[in-house]
């Protein structure tokens, strides 16, 4: 559909913008709305981008089409006097502690209640406070910010497809809570922290680490070392105005002024990671191994596939992240080098990620009773600890990393992007196998699609690789897989949408084009390294053959691989459904029972005399639908529930009758 609008006296041609916002943006006019994300769905709930238009009165102009010959005024006196009521409601219902909050300078409440110089209320504020549900290692959630937008609900549903945020109550009783009330703890939350990234004012926020870590630098006991992931290289620089330009020399020197012993380069690690992951793979593929691999770098997905698709772990690779990786290096034996205790070494990462706060205390990742990363600070976060160091980052001269971990390649870089993983892979094996040498490019891994399969020829091997970010789309492929449509041999996957530069961690400005910005410069900063593959770093064959006597042997998968598990919890938070005097049966209600038709199994069992509750977390959810009957937990369907609970009755009990 095309035509011409008039938007405050100027005639647009208009295309294929679903929307008047967007005509109006793209001709330099700026609408405010609170609850609009072009990658989402529209819902206009926030009322705040209400137009004028001729012949139609007041209209959201998220949720109304451009169509030729319309006349729109976007600051009409009518408009401004309504988005000031608008706004008005909100800050009336909102907790306007805006000097302690989060958000606070990127905050859009904030800013548009400035825009609209709105300094007095004419309606009461709220005066009950509600708990912040502080439960989660890496989300923090305060009820009393939330506007109701529904961005976190929309992006957990739609890009991730897991639905952990839902409205609750109606009316002014309306609240947004976690799935059936619980705790976000208590959720099937993967902690990506994509709810972050797209809340407007503060309602969701980071675990922050920053009292931690300050309390670690200021205790003369303990050696403190820092590593710093690919994708917060390219973005930490928007939080000093600097764009999305590589600051990792500035980000070394920062942390050597606010008093870190040691700093070392994730990418070592990513470089790691590549040579043992590509040699497990190699070794699958050449010994007939479970197949596909799937990557582990991602938290967020590792809890994904422990929650709803336990059947996959084995394909998962062994090998730990390389936050995870680094930690282990240097709890487990660089420690010994300085001559201290893993105790007295305290490892704190620079990620992208919320969920690498989740990671890091899991209790896999462990050397002597402590764990091997300690802290976690966000990209967020990391500047926030500069800015009260009082560092004036833009002004700081490069600094380089510490020895002897100091060495790195291009391919570990690209671990901060969709695709790197796999093109890190592909670069390995083509060297290995084919003594490839120089730079070499894997076009189809790039770009942010999220979804990319293509297949290559690695001398005589045919290999068809996939690549997915954002989990919606990753349940999507995982599908086609497990039908048979599509027969892959590896498959990269990232949480986030385009990767770690997408990470719940990152600035606020998180949409697709500051995800393009942050990934251009992760390809950039490859372009410009010496080393573009992991076999190149000298530094880490040196370690490797130090700490283990080379790689991909026994000692190595002791301290840089795992191995990860259903989940297995029982919640005491119950709901009688059925109350009666026959047996108990127990159907788990969590978000991936409820995926495979937990509603249908309940309606199912309530045909029968049995005395019925809901429960949340049943051991191997992601197997279908787990219930419980005398004390026995079973995976069942719809379909065959009735005559999976009558076989295991024996035809002894009154619901077989």
């Amino acid at each position: 559909m095309s035509g011409k609008i008039t938007i405050n006296g100027q005639i647009l041609e208009f295309t294929d913008e679903k929307n008047i916002l967007e005509v109006a943006r793209k001709a330099g006019f700026d609408i405010p709305t609170l609850c609009y994300h072009p990658e989402l769905t529209v819902v206009g709930a926030c009322r705040l981008c209400v137009v004028e238009i001729e012949r139609m009165g007041i209209q959201a102009s998220c949720s109304t089409a451009p169509a030729d010959g319309m006349v729109v005024f976007t600051h009409s006196e009518r408009v401004n006097k309504v988005r000031k009521m608008v706004l008005e409601l909100l800050l009336a219902n909102h907790d306007r502690e805006c000097t302690t909050c989060d958000a606070s300078g990127s905050c859009k409440l904030q800013t548009y209640s400035n825009d609209y110089n709105i300094k007095r209320l004419r309606y009461p504020s709220r005066t009950e406070q509600v708990p912040l549900d502080t439960s989660s290692l890496s989300v923090v959630r305060d009820p009393n910010k939330c506007i109701l937008c529904g961005l976190c609900v929309r992006v957990c549903k739609e890009k991730q497809g897991i639905g952990v945020w839902d409205f609750k109550n109606r009316g002014s009783r309306t609240q947004i809570i976690a799935a059936m009330d619980q705790s976000l703890a208590d959720s099937a939350c993967i902690n990506c922290g994509q709810c972050i990234a797209v809340c407007p004012c503060g309602a969701l926020s980071s675990n922050s680490s920053i009292a931690e870590v300050w309390a670690a630098i200021r205790d003369p006991k303990k050696t403190v070392v820092c590593q710093i992931a690919p994708a917060p290289r390219a973005a930490l620089g928007e939080m000093f105005g600097l764009g999305s330009v590589d600051v990792t020399g500035k980000i070394v020197t920062a942390l050597r002024k606010s008093g870190f012993d040691k700093v070392f380069d994730t990418v070592f690690t990513a470089d790691m990671t590549t040579v043992e992951e590509s040699n497990e793979f190699l070794g699958r593929l050449t010994s007939g191994g479970k197949l596909p691999l799937f990557t582990s770098c991602c938290p967020g997905w590792v809890k994904y596939a422990e929650e709803f698709h336990p059947e996959l772990l084995e394909n998962l690779s062994t090998c730990r992240s390389p936050q995870q990786m680094f930690g282990s290096v240097l709890k487990k034996k660089y420690a010994k080098d300085l001559g201290i205790t893993p105790e007295e070494m305290f490892v704190v990462s620079i990620m992208p990620c919320t969920a690498k706060k989740y990671e890091a205390k899991r209790p896999e990742f462990m050397t002597d009773g402590v764990y091997d990363v300690d802290a976690v600070l966000t990209t967020v976060e990391a500047a926030q600890l500069f800015k009260e160091a009082g560092i004036l980052f833009d002004n700081l001269e490069e600094g380089i990393f510490d020895q002897p971990m100091e060495q790195t390649t291009g391919s570990g870089v690209l671990f901060g992007t969709t695709g790197g993983v796999m093109e890190s892979v592909v670069r390995y094996v083509a060297g290995k196998l084919l003594n490839a040498e120089g730079r070499i490019d894997v076009e189809f891994t790039r770009g942010l699609d999220d979804t990319k399969i293509a297949d290559l020829n690695v001398g005589d091997t045919k290999l068809t690789l996939a690549i997915v970010n954002g989990l919606a789309a990753a349940e999507e492929l995982i599908k086609k897989i497990q039908s048979g449509e599509l027969e892959v041999h590896a498959v990269e996957v990232m949480a986030c949408p385009a990767g770690c530069v997408g990470g719940g961690g990152q600035p606020a400005q998180n949409d697709r084009k500051a995800r393009q910005c942050r990934s251009d410069e992760i390809y950039n900063i490859d372009s410009k390294m010496v080393l573009h593959k992991a076999q190149d770093n000298e530094d880490l064959d040196k370690i490797f053959q130090k700490y283990w006597g080379g790689c991909c042997n026994h000692d190595t998968h002791h301290d840089l691989h795992t191995h990860y598990h259903a989940k297995k919890r029982i919640s005491g938070n119950e709901i009688v459904i059925k109350d009666s005097e026959g047996p108990e049966i127990a159907v788990c209600l969590r978000e991936s029972c409820m995926k495979n038709g937990a509603l249908a199994v309940v309606e199912k069992l309530a045909e029968l005399p049995v005395k019925l509750k809901g429960v949340f977390f049943l051991e191997g959810c992601g197997e279908g639908v787990s219930i419980q009957l005398n004390g026995e937990i079973l995976h069942v369907t719809a379909d065959n529930v009735l005559d999976t609970v009558k076989s295991k009755c024996g035809g002894q009990c009154s619901c077989c009758s």
